[in-house]
Parts: structure tokens; sequence; C-alpha cells
């Protein structure tokens, strides 16, 4: 099936004692044994495993072309999940731009065991290759970026990772030609209707389900796809899912299965809509820049329509006055929300380096926006009122 009916008829056939077509949510925390000990049925508790959580990492695996998927309570989760996988010593290349709670994990909560990471320029492939050393386990990846939507190159960076594109070890002077190293890619903003990075050659890909899967502002979760259930990285993290316990709920996974019921058609949305509003933001005589993979003039516009579908339902733009005019220019929206996330199937908009830790490398005048599925009208016509 494509995904647009796959996510459809996910999860939906008929259960075996009630006809039900829609899943039910199995909240039993145990499972029965057998009188000789075994549990014929697969489960024996809820925190290693449980029938709903497995039908959502079914469906996940399925759509990101992977062969196993593990879900947490939280993307920040999942994306823990991955650094608890490595050793005290090993090395972390990651962006120098990324959402900012994944960076905050590894300069705080990762460096107290001894994880060492180097942030990147991820665009520029060569500085990828440069920053690889022999203690280099894991590159991170977050295409395109959270706020700028900058454009790194998946396959590209995944030869690097393999050990065929490896430079001379900038980060302790070693440098590392000969074994291989995980890539992860943070897949949130493309989804996987938008992108495949395990098809592009990454090991793994991240998901924030809060956002475009499950799609309305209403469930918290993450996830990880693997190409390989049989890698380390696989098992490693399928490890510290079981034994952490940071699971999403067997409802939160059913709220999750019931948003990417409707994945494609939001995401078609999202789609439209953003183009629309980044080129009227384009055009706009009272805003500096807009930052949009989807407009030929984003510098990551060609590779992003080689590597994606689609480009996205965020963007973001800067407008002048600094972070003064910025915040007078959200003040002054009425349909547009003033929150943080993004995703959802209502336009979300936030001044984004006040929420980031400071120092931030956001520009201080940036503003980022995540266009929902409203009529783009009316979102044009309150983002023009609020432009003056």
């Amino acid at each position: 099936m494509k995904p647009a009916t796959y996510v459809v008829h996910q999860g939906t056939e008929p259960d075996k004692q009630t006809g039900a077509v829609i899943l039910p949510i199995n909240l039993s925390t145990t499972f029965e044994r057998d009188p000789d000990g075994e549990y014929p049925r697969g489960f024996y508790y809820s925190r290693p495993d449980n029938p709903t959580r497995g039908v959502l990492e079914r469906c996940l695996a399925e759509l990101e072309g992977g062969q196993v998927a593990a879900c947490f309570s939280s993307g920040s989760a999942a994306s823990m999940a991955v650094f608890q996988s490595l050793d005290p010593g090993d090395h972390v290349i990651a962006p120098l731009e990324a959402y900012h709670g994944t960076i905050k994990l590894l300069r705080t909560i990762a460096a107290r065991w001894g994880l060492t990471h180097t942030q990147v320029d991820t665009t520029d492939t060569s500085a990828v290759a440069r920053a690889m050393t022999n203690r280099t386990k894991l590159i991170w990846l977050e295409t395109p970026s959270n706020p700028r939507l900058q454009i790194s190159d998946i396959a590209a960076i995944a030869t690097i990772a393999r050990g065929n594109g490896a430079g001379n070890g900038a980060g302790d002077g070693v440098g590392n030609g000969s074994h291989d190293v995980s890539l992860v890619c943070d897949n949130t903003l493309a989804t996987p209707l938008l992108q495949s990075p395990l098809a592009l050659g990454a090991d793994a890909v991240m998901h924030s389900t809060t956002k475009y899967l499950s799609g309305h502002g209403d469930v918290l979760g993450g996830a990880l796809v693997f190409a390989d259930e049989t890698s380390e990285l696989a098992q490693r993290v399928r490890d510290v899912q079981a034994q952490g316990g940071a699971v999403p709920s067997p409802f939160d996974c059913w709220l999750a299965l019931r948003g990417i019921k409707t994945l494609a058609l939001r995401v078609r949305a999202h789609c439209d809509n953003a183009i629309r509003v980044a080129v009227f933001l384009g055009n706009h005589p009272r805003v500096e820049a807009v930052h949009y993979a989807g407009l030929p003039g984003h510098p990551g516009h060609e590779l992003a329509t080689c590597q994606m579908s689609g480009f996205g339902g965020l963007l973001s733009f800067e407008v002048p006055g600094g972070q003064e005019g910025a915040m007078a220019m959200i003040a002054r929206l009425r349909l547009i929300r003033r929150a943080t996330s993004l995703g959802g199937v209502e336009s979300l908009i936030e001044h984004r380096a006040s929420m980031e830790d400071q120092p931030s490398m956001t520009p201080n005048n940036l503003i980022r926006l995540s266009v929902g599925i409203e009529d783009p009208d009316d979102l044009i016509a309150d983002l023009d009122q609020a432009l003056g």
C-alpha cells in the first residue's frame, strides 16, 4: 500500500474477540503466565512491551521503511536513549543548529558520564568529515533544522559515517577511517511522508511523535526507527527502553495511532499552506528574511528538492527591530496562537531565541511559525495586519 492508504488502515484488523474495527486500548500492566511458566501470548509486563504500543511501533517502522521501532514517552526521551546507548569516552558529532533540548542533553546530562560532543555546521559535509575522530560513535543529524530550516545532505553524511569519507580528526588529532559510525537523523520536521533518511543511508530515525505524527497537540511521545534490528545501536536502545522505562502509556500510543490516520491529509495541507505563507512573507516590506526550503532563494532549496518530496509546515522569518520588534509583532496577532510547539492542526508562533538556552545562536529578530491547516487566506490576513 502507498503511505496515504497505509496510515488509514494500520492497526485496523478487527479485534479477534469483539470484531471491533478500531484498535482497542490494552491498559493492562501485567499478563498471565501459563502453568508451565511460559508467556505464549508474547507479553508479560507492560514496561518492556504492550500490545497497543506494539501496534504503534510496527506502524512507525513500516512508515520509515525500517525493521523495528522503539517508542518513548517524549522525543527527548527517545534522543536520550540514543545517548545512553553510548559509552563513557565516546564522541558525538551534532549540528550547530538543532532543537535546543537535544544539544542541552549532550552539554549537561550526557557529559556527566563522559560522553563528548562536537557541534559542526552539518550543511558543510567537509566539516562533518573533519570532526571525525577514532572515538566518534555517533553523528546526530537534524534536517530540516530547527528553527532556520537548514538542509543537510543525508546520503553524503551517511558515506562519511561508514568510514569512506573521514577527515583528519580535528576533535582529538586522531583520524577515523577504519570503523563505522552510527548516523541518527531527527526526521520530526519532515515526517516519514516527506523524507526517508533510512533509504538515504541513516541507521536510525528519531521522531517527536508529539508533533506531526500525532498532530493534535494532545499527546507527548517519541520514537526511534532502526534500519537493522540486529545492529548494536538498535539492541542497546531497546535495552534502554525496556530497563529505563521511559515508555508511553497505552492511551498515548492509541492517540498517536489515531493521529497518524490523517497524517497524509494534514501534511499535504501543511505544505500547501506553508509555501503560500512563505511567499507572502518573502514579498512583505516589513520582513527582512524568510527561512523555508520551499523557496528557490533558500540555500538548501536544491538539496531539499532532491531528498524530500515536500518542504513541510514549519518556517521562520526575521523582522526589523530585534527582539522588541519581533515580540511586538507577535503580540498583534489575533488568530495565530502564541505557543511553543509545532506540527498541530492549529498555527502556532513564537519568538524562538527567548525559548532557548542563552546565549542562543538564533537571531533575536527571528520568529518561528508552525503553519497549521486553517484557510491560508486567514493566516495571511492575520500576519499582514500584525506586520503593519
